[in-house]
């Protein structure tokens, strides 16, 4: 079970708290939505959630253990908003490989598997595929290294309606075997996959009762 109480994120640089008094939980193989303006606070809550920064306040507990940023990069995998900007393979196997150059051939394929990208060749550039098939290598990366968490910062993001269904599809099926957060600027179109949800404005978060999440997806 994942556990956020009373998190703060106020850096010294910044008038106000970004985050304040953030509280949530989030039960093994479920997806939690957290929806917001831009400029709320989701991709800094993402971020600490990965371990890239550390709050000023509250606590981070997987099954009951507070957790530190080295820690919380082992736990969770983080998706950035357009991560095709941080490929850094010229293939799709060195990008598979960066940090893991003892991964064999079976853990490969059964990573580009999960993500239906299977017929893909191991030698093709990253940046030669579609913005879909990008978004999906991607979370490949980070299914490579097993995290118990999957952290998705706008997944559909800039992705035409066709590739938004494909996306969306991928995250229903990631679900059976993952606990995944998702933070969208529009929380209708995932909705309906959603078993928790909340709402951030400002730096604080409300959760959003389930009545709320059928209307929206209907």
């Amino acid at each position: 079970m994942l556990y956020l109480r009373q998190l703060n994120y106020h850096p010294p640089a910044s008038p106000r708290a970004i985050l304040q008094d953030i509280s949530l939980e989030l039960a093994p193989q479920q997806l939690g939505l957290i929806y917001g303006p831009s400029g709320s606070g989701k991709s800094t809550l993402l971020e600490i959630m990965a371990g890239f920064a550390q709050p000023t306040g509250g606590t981070i507990q997987w099954r009951q253990q507070d957790l530190d940023p080295e820690s919380l990069r082992q736990l969770a995998g983080l998706v950035f908003q357009f991560p095709e900007r941080h490929f850094c393979g010229h293939s799709i196997l060195e990008e598979l490989r960066l940090g893991h150059p003892e991964l064999g051939r079976a853990q490969i394929e059964q990573a580009l598997r999960a993500v239906g990208l299977e017929q893909l060749s191991l030698q093709a550039a990253p940046h030669s595929l579609s913005g879909g098939q990008q978004r999906r290598l991607a979370l490949a990366v980070q299914l490579i290294r097993k995290p118990y968490l999957l952290l998705l910062d706008e997944p559909t993001a800039g992705l035409d309606w066709s590739m938004r269904r494909q996306i969306i599809a991928l995250l229903k099926q990631l679900k059976q075997n993952w606990t995944l957060l998702v933070v969208s600027h529009d929380g209708d179109e995932l909705a309906h996959l959603a078993d928790r949800c909340w709402q951030l404005d400002h730096g604080r978060l409300s959760p959003v009762p389930q009545s709320a999440l059928s209307t929206a997806a209907g």
